[in-house]
């Protein structure tokens, strides 16, 4: 057996062969686009944290420098602004409408398809190529992730486009370009970092030990190379936050950090603590989270354990939470990557040589998968599945060139194929059976069509067991991605492909139903959920229910329009219209939804110090803040939240209660005038 890949065609080859691989690519991007694009423009606005933050930093170029969530420049996301950038810009542009912030990730999408095939036809040639890109834009949850603002399409683009870097390394022969484009590559890394910080860094082992063992320089000119490498990858990753540790004039709080620096979030909230727990990390391994609490007319359900993919473990890209989102061809993959290491074994007992490119291919794209996956299996903080949608290009390369591989072998080792199809289709089997009113259908088909392909590749019809075994492999997935675009629904902050289970019995398809999420709130990383008993069935606040159900809107509703309307008109010209004292995603309505400067005190969770109780003071007595929202949810004080670093009890001392027969407001919050 040999895991001998076939190479990219040269140049001047077959002008039909070439056209035919040119407009079979533009079918898949054009398909590609239209899951990703299918009816975004219906009203929904993707994860509202993040839409209210693009229109934020369009306002100013601090705001959209350091990713202000509030037009204030007060407090940044919980993230880098990188992956918001282009969102701010389409906002800049466009005005704020749903469509101009995930127009940008649909376009992202489709360029990482397109990418990925041009990375994979370098390595293993043009058909591995088209199947690998085929693959990735059906994968269930990459289609729910491209749909929506979340930073993980930029993400990916850039890890694909590292990945497209670093083959043109490899197979260069020549010292001076094989460096360049292996710097290209740590500076691609690099920009990811400023997506998402470290998750863009699991992938570095990989790149590293690919490079040492698949490229033809010498050993020392291999460490230099990676060295400087290493260089770059700091100087690319780094340089945003020595901006704003060294910004000479006001900047925004860093959200989601204890000291308003970047560098502690990178190693606590968005680093170490999403590994091994803590630093606010409160997922299902991060130690003291208590399970989602879900009231519904019923009364209290619980199942919090799936919006953060269920328990770290060896089987967690397999459970009930995350599996129908990325595992479909997990166990293919396993079977390829665990054939060609043997091949390489034997070969290397044998003392034949190989090809130095493609097995930094396979170091490449398998070290990408398994050092992932085992990232995100174990991770004890908080993880969210469709953070799954990294997998999804080395899920696409390895199956593609695995696929290729077990069609071309020879002898005993051809059973491969039949095998691979096998495990394929019981596993789809097993995971549509799971939720079976979820197009339960397809998993009788593909277990058909498995067995027509398996017993035509044992008589000796491959090519129509071939063309029958595609169809076992991408049936599920295809179906399941397409019905997810079909939907078209809203559900921005915890999007997802498919029926999703919420504990033992308890499923959804897509968005919650209207009342079963919590009041004014959606999932967020560490987010407790809560909800006042007794208003279940009512609209969010502030979140109009999109097509399907539940997802989040821009419209305000008419109690927050009068009471933003009150603020303004009798706060005697205050810079600040209205300070909500509750979490962003209270506030994430009113920044959508009008032009006035809205506030959130405490950031994503409330639990930030900014602002701090003497920049209120300041405010107030500047004149620059006289209105505040009380009530409502508070997701980080309160009884078994964070603290708020004494904002409430400094509301209490220095602001009084409106009468709401003043602006016609209800009993949810309250509007309080505040004094110096």
């Amino acid at each position: 057996m040999t895991a001998t890949l076939e190479v990219a065609a040269p140049e001047g080859s077959s002008t039909r062969s070439s056209r035919w691989h040119i407009w079979a690519l533009a079918a898949i991007c054009v398909v590609a686009g239209a899951l990703y694009v299918w009816a975004i423009g219906a009203g929904q606005v993707g994860n509202s944290y993040y839409s209210a933050a693009a229109k934020s930093m369009s306002t100013s170029f601090t705001n959209f420098l350091f990713g202000s969530f509030d037009p204030a420049g007060v407090v940044t996301v919980d993230k880098p602004p990188m992956a918001l950038w282009p969102q701010a810009i389409a906002v800049w542009i466009f005005g704020f409408h749903g469509w101009a912030v995930l127009l940008p990730q649909v376009i992202e999408g489709v360029a990482a398809v397109f990418l990925l095939h041009r990375t994979v036809r370098l390595w293993a040639g043009e058909k591995v190529a088209l199947l690998a890109a085929l693959i990735f834009a059906l994968t269930p949850i990459t289609v729910a992730i491209n749909r929506d603002n979340n930073p993980d399409t930029l993400l990916v683009l850039l890890l694909v486009a590292a990945a497209y870097a670093f083959t043109r390394s490899v197979k260069s022969s020549e010292s001076r370009p094989r460096t360049k484009w292996l710097l290209w590559c740590a500076f691609f890394i690099g920009c990811g970092f400023l997506t998402k910080m470290l998750q863009a860094w699991i992938v570095v082992p990989a790149f590293a030990l690919a490079y040492l063992v698949g490229t033809s320089a010498p050993v020392k000119r291999r460490v230099l190379d990676l060295l400087a490498a290493g260089a770059v990858l700091v100087a690319s990753s780094f340089w945003w936050v020595a901006l704003h540790a060294w910004w000479p004039g006001a900047k925004p709080y860093i959200g989601g950090s204890t000291d308003g620096g970047a560098w502690d979030l990178i190693i606590g909230y968005n680093g170490l603590g999403r590994v091994f727990g803590g630093s606010g990390n409160r997922g299902p391994g991060g130690g003291g989270q208590p399970e989602l609490m879900i009231y519904t007319p019923n009364g209290v359900q619980t199942g919090g354990s799936a919006m953060f993919g269920g328990q770290p473990g060896a089987t967690r890209m397999f459970d009930a939470a995350t599996g129908g989102q990325i595992s479909w061809l997990l166990p293919l993959c396993l079977l390829v990557l665990a054939a060609v290491s043997v091949a390489g074994l034997l070969r290397w007992r044998r003392g034949v040589p190989g090809n130095p490119a493609e097995r930094a291919g396979w170091f490449m794209w398998g070290g990408w998968l398994l050092v992932t996956a085992a990232v995100f299996s174990f991770a004890q903080g908080i993880f969210h599945p469709y953070y799954t949608t990294m997998l999804a290009p080395a899920v696409a390369a390895v199956s593609a060139a695995g696929l290729a591989m077990f069609w071309r072998a020879r002898s005993f080792v051809r059973f491969l194929l039949p095998v691979g199809i096998a495990i394929t289709a019981a596993w789809a089997f097993v995971v549509v059976s799971r939720d079976a009113s979820w197009n339960g259908w397809t998993r009788w088909v593909v277990i058909g069509v498995g067995a027509v392909a398996i017993v035509g590749l044992l008589a000796g019809l491959r090519r129509a067991g071939l063309v029958a075994a595609l169809v076992a492999v991408l049936l599920t997935p295809a179906v399941w991605s397409t019905a997810t675009a079909a939907r078209a629904t809203g559900n921005g902050v915890m999007p997802a492909a498919g029926p999703v289970q919420m504990g033992p019995g308890r499923n959804f398809s897509g968005p919650p139903p209207q009342g079963q999420m919590p009041q004014g709130q959606t999932p967020q990383d560490g987010a407790q959920q809560r909800q006042q008993p007794g208003r279940t069935g009512q609209p969010q606040v502030g979140m109009m229910p999109g097509p399907g159900g539940g997802g989040p809107r821009a419209e305000l509703t008419d109690e927050q329009k009068r009471i933003l309307n009150y603020a303004k008109e009798n706060g005697d010209g205050a810079e600040i219209t209205l300070a909500i004292a509750s979490s962003a995603q209270a506030a994430s309505p009113y920044i959508m939804g009008s032009d006035e400067v809205v506030i959130a005190m405490g950031g994503f969770s409330g639990s930030d110090n900014a602002p701090s109780v003497d920049q209120l003071h300041a405010w107030v007595d500047e004149g620059k803040l006289k209105f505040v929202l009380s009530g409502g949810d508070r997701m980080g004080g309160g009884p078994g939240g964070r603290t708020d670093h004494g904002r409430q009890e400094w509301i209490q001392q220095h602001c009084t209660a409106v009468d709401p027969s003043a602006y016609g407001g209800g009993t949810a919050q309250t509007l309080l005038e505040c004094h110096a």
